[in-house]
This record gives structure tokens, C-alpha cells and sequence, in this order.
């Protein structure tokens, strides 16, 4: 049974949690919060044993094998470097961190102590994504790539009140892009690799994060367009267009529906059953990895989270979004 401590007591770690009991060599032996109150709040509803209020006894503790960490942005490479020097394996949420610099910093330390470090992008993890790279020969030879993740944010209200919470904060690298414009970008580079050409515009708030954002990547034979936003929705699909048709998929933060749409009118429908919460997929898959004694997933590779943060930075020089972490 692997032994798993959780950093964060935010509702991610909550969905975490319902992922985490349908993953049968998983157990969650431990919670990190800064107050005792909390911890101990945290850990009496969901049955965990272990609380602690120390990051650096967490790390150093025999009470777990590895832990997800999901924090602000701005402290998972330090947090994740923390408990991968005391050789735990580690499980961060998405974006892996605030630039790619400390993306590079972090797999350096993980190679050294030979320990796992994945980056919990649940998307290119789940069933429909097999399903996407399996079929995509269908449609032809690829031309387009278009992903839009446009979602009005509940604390955006807060916001025009004069309230800056963490969402809307640059010292935690936050902002549309690093929330929500990251999962346009990540699937993209999983399946295509590393774009040649990256140009980006974007709104800033006053605050100092980006509020929304539209990107073009060029490849030598397609490009890619992609759309995100905190302060309005979208209803629009994630396309893939080929020369004899177009993949259509719902939502491409958590793929759920797959059809093509040939051009001669045929409609093939292709989506895979999802039996467990979207959340549970990448946790089987770090579980796996290290039941199996590897230190990188095939999957969301170390590649994959390095170059999108490259992507991510690229698009972050266009528009002027700066974090403190970028002058370290």
C-alpha cells in the first residue's frame, strides 16, 4: 500500500480524496495545513491519521511514501523540491509551477534522488484521451487545433468589490492562463510536441494577473488556436481538424464525449466509458508508476509539463503578465 500525504485542504484535495478511494494501492496517511484546527478538521472528516503543520517534518516523516501537493502556484517547486530531496514521491497539481525554470529545477532534483514527479494534469490521463491519440489517423493529415476553456470565475464578483483573493493574485502566479489556459495547452503539445512559433495577447487586471487570453502556435504543416478566460464562459468544443474530418471533444479540461465529423457527412461516435471520477485516473497512473519502481510517466512526461511551461512563459512575455518568482 502506498502512503500518501496531502498538502492543501482546498476543494481540490477534496475531489483528490474521492479519486483517491477507488485507486486500491492508495491510501491518504497524512494532511499538511498551516493551522492545527485545520488539519485536524480535515483529517476527523476523512478519516486520516496523520496531521501535520510543518512542511519540513511532513517531508522527513516515515508516516508516508509520497504526497500531492496542491497549493498556490507559487509554492509548488519548492514544496515539491522539499519532499523530493527527503525522498518522496511527488504528485503536483497543474501548472507544475510558476515558470519553466523551476519546472527544470524540480525534475533535476527528482533524477538525483531517483523518485517520481508527475504533474497532476488529470485531462491527458483520462480514457478519452487514449481515444483521441488512437483515432486521430482517421481524419487525415492534422491542419488545426483549436481548444477555448473560457470560465467566469465566482471570485471574479469578489474581485470588483475590491477583494483580491489568491485567484486573482500575481505573487501566487495565478491568473487565467496559469489556471485555465494551461489545459488548452498541455494536450496540445502531448500530441503534436513543441510548436515553432508562439504569439499571444491578453488583458490584465489592475491586480496584475491576466484575466483572459487568445494564442496562436505555429507548426510546419497546422497551427493552433487557443481561447481562455476567468470573466466569461464558453460553450464551445476542443477541435481537432483533419483533411477528410473533424474530432469534436467536450471540454478539454476533463475530455468526456469524442466524435468525428467526416467530410462526407458521417458521424462517428467514439467515447469511452468513464467509470470512476475524473480525478482517480491520474492517480492509478502514479500509483502504477511507482508499484512498478519507474520515476517518470510515459504520459504526462516530464517533456510534456517542461515544454508547456515554456509555452506558458512565451505567452506570458507577449502579453506583460510577470511573477516575483521569474526575477529569482
Amino acid at each position: 500500500m502506498i502512503r500518501i500525504g496531502v498538502v492543501g485542504t482546498n476543494w481540490i484535495t477534496e475531489r483528490l480524496l474521492g479519486g483517491a478511494a477507488h485507486v486500491e494501492t492508495l491510501s491518504v496517511t497524512a494532511v499538511y495545513s498551516r493551522t492545527s484546527e485545520r488539519a485536524e478538521e480535515f483529517a476527523g472528516k476523512h478519516g486520516i491519521p496523520h496531521q501535520f503543520t510543518n512542511l519540513e517534518e511532513m517531508a522527513g516523516s516515515d508516516k508516508i511514501d509520497a504526497v500531492y501537493i496542491a497549493t498556490p502556484n507559487s509554492f509548488h517547486a519548492e514544496q515539491a523540491i522539499l519532499f523530493l530531496k527527503n525522498g518522496k514521491h511527488v504528485l503536483c497539481e497543474k501548472p507544475l509551477a510558476a515558470n519553466s525554470k523551476e519546472v527544470q529545477h524540480m525534475f533535476e532534483t527528482a533524477k538525483k534522488h531517483n523518485v517520481l514527479l508527475m504533474e497532476a494534469m488529470k485531462s491527458t490521463l483520462m480514457p478519452n484521451f487514449k481515444v483521441i491519440q488512437d483515432n486521430l489517423h482517421k481524419i487525415g493529415t492534422i491542419r488545426k487545433y483549436f481548444a477555448s476553456f473560457c470560465q467566469y470565475s465566482s471570485r471574479y464578483d469578489q474581485y470588483k468589490e475590491g477583494i483580491v483573493l489568491n485567484a486573482f493574485n500575481p505573487k501566487f502566479a495565478n491568473g487565467a492562463l496559469m489556471d485555465l489556459g494551461v489545459y488548452c495547452i498541455y494536450p496540445l503539445i502531448a500530441l503534436f510536441g513543441e510548436p515553432l512559433e508562439v504569439k499571444a495577447t491578453g488583458t490584465l487586471l489592475a491586480s496584475g494577473v491576466d484575466s483572459s487570453g487568445s494564442v496562436t502556435l505555429k507548426y510546419e504543416d497546422k497551427d493552433a488556436v487557443l481561447m481562455y478566460s476567468k470573466v466569461s464562459n464558453s460553450a464551445l468544443p476542443w477541435e481537432i481538424q483533419g483533411e477528410k474530418g473533424t474530432m469534436l471533444i467536450t471540454k478539454v479540461s476533463s475530455p468526456e464525449q469524442v466524435e468525428i465529423q467526416y467530410n462526407d457527412g458521417r458521424v462517428e461516435t467514439l467515447t469511452a466509458e468513464m467509470p470512476y471520477p475524473s480525478m482517480a485516473y491520474e492517480l492509478q497512473e502514479f500509483a502504477d508508476l511507482i508499484d512498478q519502481g519507474k520515476t517518470e510517466s510515459t504520459v504526462n512526461t516530464y517533456f510534456n509539463s517542461y515544454t508547456t511551461m515554456k509555452v506558458a512563459d512565451a505567452i506570458r512575455k507577449d502579453i506583460g503578465l510577470e511573477f516575483p518568482s521569474d526575477l529569482d
